[in-house]
């Protein structure tokens, strides 16, 4: 399948302590370019969405959208900074050497007094719970991503076939009118000699010569031959259903390349119009086409 650059995704996992959310938006670019936007507190798994979305897109630029909701109460945990404790317990032996202050007065409610022995923190979430919402929610997202991605993608391929196929018989137009490029030349250049010499006839030899060197620079025939297998290979490309976007862009470069050189060589009016429309659509292709992944 096809896929636009362009969409959107959602996703959302929970479990009865947390809520996951995932939001995934894409736009154009000319690389894939990933940027994640979490939770502190999630950073350490940056990496591993990262990874995720890059194994369901190969182009575009990608905004990601990390949010985590905790319900009711966290669960926490109580340290003791032994290291502390047993300072501040030194201490104060030496004050009761010091003093001679009884041994029993150092009890457990005098250590709670002592700031920072006794640390509360909020506990660390169970990890295989948090990487189990946080994939679900990933890859309900990118899922929604890619599926809005190839509907885009569909859409676009399908209006680009449609421009070739109107390039295609614009270019049928031009190679049907380039062979009588030539004998209306003959015919205007035989007039214009009558119309200078008078009765005299004109030296058919000295014509045929000119006209022979008009016919070869005016050719267009190599040119039409290269553009047809242009069109050939972008109709390929068009229904290989891999991305195709720098391919097309590729080939479109030709394409033009050789819709200037019959402009400029045909020498002719109507070829002229002809070359005009055929640039106006493969513009309009182009436009397309940078959407495309």
């Amino acid at each position: 399948m096809v896929y636009s650059m362009t969409g959107f995704g959602r996703g959302e996992a929970s479990s009865d302590v947390r809520k996951f959310t995932v939001e995934i938006r894409s736009i154009n670019h000319r690389y894939c370019d990933v940027s994640i936007k979490m939770p502190r507190a999630l950073s350490k798994f940056e990496d591993r969405v990262r990874k995720a979305v890059l194994a369901g897109v190969s182009r575009g630029k990608l905004e990601v959208f990390v949010g985590c909701e905790e319900f009711g109460e966290r669960a926490r945990k109580v340290t003791i900074d032994m290291g502390l404790a047993e300072a501040y317990h030194g201490a104060m032996r030496k004050l009761q050497e010091r003093f001679g202050l009884l041994h029993d007065d150092i009890t457990v409610t005098a250590f709670l007094r002592v700031p920072d022995i006794l640390k509360v923190e909020d506990a660390e979430p169970d990890e295989g719970e948090v990487l189990g919402l946080l994939d679900r929610a990933v890859g309900d997202a990118l899922g929604a991503l890619v599926e809005m991605r190839g509907r885009e993608g569909e859409k676009l391929i399908a209006d680009i076939r449609e421009k070739f196929s109107a390039v295609s018989e614009l270019l049928d137009q031009v190679a049907a009118r380039a062979p009588f490029v030539v004998e209306d030349y003959r015919a205007r250049l035989a007039a214009r000699i009558k119309e200078l010499l008078g009765q005299t006839a004109p030296d058919e030899a000295r014509l045929a010569m000119e006209v022979a060197v008009f016919a070869d620079r005016c050719s267009v025939d190599e040119e039409i031959v290269r553009f047809r297998s242009h069109l050939s290979q972008a109709e390929k490309c068009c229904a290989s259903g891999q991305p195709v976007g720098r391919k097309l862009d590729f080939i479109l470069q030709e394409i033009n390349r050789e819709i200037n050189t019959i402009g400029s060589k045909s020498n002719d009016l109507l070829i002229g119009g002809k070359v005009v429309e055929i640039k106006a659509e493969v513009e309009k292709i182009r436009e397309q086409i940078q959407n495309l992944e």
